[in-house]
C-alpha cells in the first residue's frame, strides 16, 4: 500500500470505487476532474436508458455497454493523463480481497446492502480506508472508516437488512442530485486521505436530508464494545493513555 502524502504522480496504488451508478459515476467525476489518481473502478452492469438522466458520466451512445469500460473511456477523455483501469465484474467473496488489497483507498458506492458489509469487513481485516455511502429517496449518507481507529459499519449495524427490507428501500428508488452530492462527498473523502490528510468523516456520519431544502447533521459515531474491528479497544486504550 501506498503511504499517504504522496503526489499522483508517485502514488502507484488506486483509489478503488466499487461501482459506477447513482453514487461512483459523480465521485469518479470528481476525482478525475481534480486527476487524483490512479484510479480502479469495478461494476457489472451495463449501462441502461434510465440511468442517463442521473449518471451524467454516460451518453446515448453508451446504452448497453458495461458500465466500467464506458465509465473509464469517459475518465479518459476528461483526464488525458490519469490513469484509469476497469474491471467488468461484481465484487463478491471471491474476489475482494484481491482488489482491496491493491487500493490505497475505497469508496463504496454500491446499491446492494450485503456488498456494503463485505467492502466493510474486508477493509477491516486489510487495513484499508473506505468511505461507506447510500442514498435512499431523498435522503443520503456518507461514513469514512479508518479501520482499527474509527467505528465500522457493523458498529452502527451488526448484520446486513433481510431480504424484504432491500428490497423494500431499492423499491424507493434515489434521487439524481442526492446522489450526485454524495458521490462528491465520497471522492472528497478520499481526495483527503491520500492526500496524507484525515477525512473529515472519520469517526462521524452525515446525513442529508433533501426534503428540507437540504439539512445536513454530522454526528461522532462510538465503535461499539465487542466489534470485531477492534475500534472501541483502540479507543479505550488511547483515552487510557492521555490520562
Amino acid at each position: 500500500m501506498a503511504s499517504h502524502g504522496k503526489t499522483d504522480i508517485e502514488r502507484k496504488s488506486p483509489i478503488l470505487v466499487v461501482g459506477a451508478g447513482g453514487l461512483g459515476a459523480p465521485a469518479l467525476l470528481a476525482l478525475a476532474g481534480a486527476k487524483c489518481g490512479p484510479l480502479l473502478l469495478i461494476d457489472p452492469d451495463p449501462v441502461e436508458l434510465s440511468n442517463l438522466p442521473r449518471q451524467t458520466i454516460y451518453g446515448e451512445a453508451d446504452i448497453g455497454k458495461p458500465k466500467a469500460i464506458a465509465a473509464a473511456r469517459r475518465l479518459a477523455e476528461l483526464a488525458h493523463d490519469l490513469p484509469v483501469e476497469a474491471a467488468v465484474a461484481r465484487l463478491d467473496e471471491r474476489n475482494a480481497s484481491r482488489y482491496i488489497a491493491r487500493a490505497d483507498f475505497v469508496i463504496d458506492a454500491t446499491d446492494d446492502p450485503a456488498a456494503k458489509f463485505l467492502i466493510n469487513d474486508v477493509c477491516v481485516a486489510l487495513g484499508r480506508p473506505f468511505v461507506y455511502g447510500g442514498v435512499l429517496g431523498l435522503t443520503g449518507q456518507a461514513m469514512t472508516v479508518m479501520p482499527g481507529e474509527t467505528a465500522c459499519l457493523r458498529c452502527l449495524f451488526e448484520t446486513p437488512p433481510d431480504i424484504e427490507e432491500t428490497a423494500s428501500c431499492r423499491d424507493a428508488g434515489i434521487i439524481g442530485p442526492v446522489a450526485g452530492a454524495i458521490g462528491t462527498l465520497q471522492a472528497c473523502e478520499a481526495m483527503r486521505a491520500v492526500a496524507g490528510l484525515r477525512p473529515a468523516l472519520a469517526g462521524n456520519i452525515l446525513a442529508l436530508d433533501g426534503s428540507r431544502t437540504g439539512r445536513i447533521r454530522i454526528a461522532p459515531i462510538a465503535a461499539r464494545p465487542g466489534c470485531a474491528c477492534g475500534a472501541a479497544r483502540s479507543q479505550l486504550s488511547a483515552a487510557q493513555a492521555a490520562n
